[in-house]
């Protein structure tokens, strides 16, 4: 059963709690990161993204990088203040975004469930990625960026949550975006409950975004066990920061994708080249309505294009749409045959919409967009759960966790 538990949280005062909050330091690039943190000494993203306080350009593993993100978050932990909770507790933390609204709970995940599979990923990580984090969080002695879980839903913990949302909340505001963020502290018995309930009714855990902050909490205890002769297994640095939200609550949006050229095609060469697999007649928009068809921008048109094959008749991951894509588009005919390291495609968030396909096409640096359907929760942990992994960027999760709300120090 996978453990998750009351841990002593670090907080911004609540009535800057607005000013601190970010987002991930992983979907915004530098020159975002600045722009969003302009004018805000309190923004998390000096600690997250702490480059945009160095000169521009500098190398984002410089060990300055590494030391002024020290510098920030010590400077926030005095300034707003951070006051780390004398006790234990559980958070809950709830999204709302045009109406919809998802409730998690934060607590301490264990990076040995994470190394025995208790806690379930979905994609392969990049060393350099964890390499960045893992020093990033050893920096710091902090786990200040939230790995986003799921679970098989559990009516009895809903009930927990339902209870304690009906209280008045800790932190309640809407960022610029127009999503809202509430944040509940629950009181150190029910969170000894609830963490119980998690034991009892969750057997595991599904990454749903996170698996570099997840690889990289592991790396952390397994650096930080042998500086301790009295090593238990139990101490805060074997454990880090989640946010769980149950299922049913989820939506994840495509991962759609641009790519450069046509591989040397004409496109009634490329149309013909596909048809060999797919039905393709004209669009008036980019919106993709059923599992297994997409539609792509090319030429200042939209077209649809619908499997002749039997998407059900593939396994796991070969009936998944990017799986698709890869190989019988991306691959044979565009020649992209390693989308993690090909320059010539690049992946857009569907939370952009289409209109950003086009936007890319017609700027003159793409040749053409794919429109995907997004993949699904159940595809996720059937995937998981096969011990299988999904191609890269697959899933877009919206709303994103921010940053700076709760932090886990060791």
């Amino acid at each position: 059963m996978a453990e998750f538990l009351p841990f002593n949280g670090l907080l911004p005062v609540p009535e800057k709690a607005d000013k601190v909050a970010a987002v991930p330091y992983d979907v915004v690039d530098s020159a975002e990161a600045a722009a969003l943190a302009e004018g805000n000494p309190w923004s998390f993203l000096h600690v997250s993204r702490p480059e945009i306080d160095l000169e521009p350009g500098i190398d984002l593993h410089d060990d300055r990088v590494y030391a002024q993100a020290k510098a920030g978050f010590d400077r926030l932990c005095k300034e707003v203040p951070l006051v780390l909770d004398k006790e234990k507790h559980l958070y809950i933390y709830q999204l709302e975004m045009k109406g919809r609204v998802q409730t998690g709970v934060i607590g301490a995940a264990s990076a040995e469930d994470y190394r025995n599979g208790i806690i379930k990923k979905h994609e392969r990580t990049r060393q350099d990625k964890e390499d960045d984090r893992t020093r990033h969080v050893m920096t710091l002695r902090s786990h200040t960026g939230p790995a986003f879980f799921t679970y098989r839903d559990s009516e009895t913990i809903n009930g927990v949550i339902d209870a304690e949302t009906a209280k008045e909340p800790l932190v309640n505001f809407t960022a610029a975006d127009g999503i809202r963020h509430t944040l509940w502290r629950v009181d150190p018995v029910k969170s000894g409950l609830l963490s119980e309930l998690f034991r009892s009714e969750v057997p595991v855990f599904y990454i749903a975004d996170g698996h570099h902050r997840s690889a990289a909490a592991a790396r952390t205890a397994a650096e930080c066990a042998p500086g301790n002769p009295n090593h238990t297994g139990k101490e805060d640095y074997n454990y880090f920061l989640a946010v769980a939200f149950p299922a049913k609550q989820l939506a994840i949006l495509p991962y759609n994708r641009v790519v450069k050229s046509l591989n040397g095609l004409t496109k009634d060469e490329f149309i013909s080249r596909i048809s060999a697999d797919f039905t393709v007649t004209g669009a008036s928009d980019g919106e993709t309505s059923a599992p297994g068809e997409f539609k792509f921008y090319l030429d200042k048109a939209w077209y649809l294009a619908k499997p002749k094959f039997d998407i059900n008749q593939l396994g796991v991951i070969e009936r998944l749409d990017v799986s698709w894509l890869q190989d019988k588009i991306l691959a044979p005919i565009l020649g992209i045959a390693d989308p993690r390291t090909s320059k010539d495609i690049d992946f857009i968030g569907g939370i952009r919409g289409t209109a950003e396909l086009v936007k890319r096409v017609e700027s003159g640096n793409w040749a053409i967009a794919f429109s995907m359907y997004a993949t699904t929760v159940d595809q996720l942990m059937a995937i998981a759960d096969a011990g299988e992994i999904m191609p890269p960027k697959s899933t877009w999760f919206e709303p994103k966790l921010r940053d700076g709300l709760v932090s886990h120090n060791f």
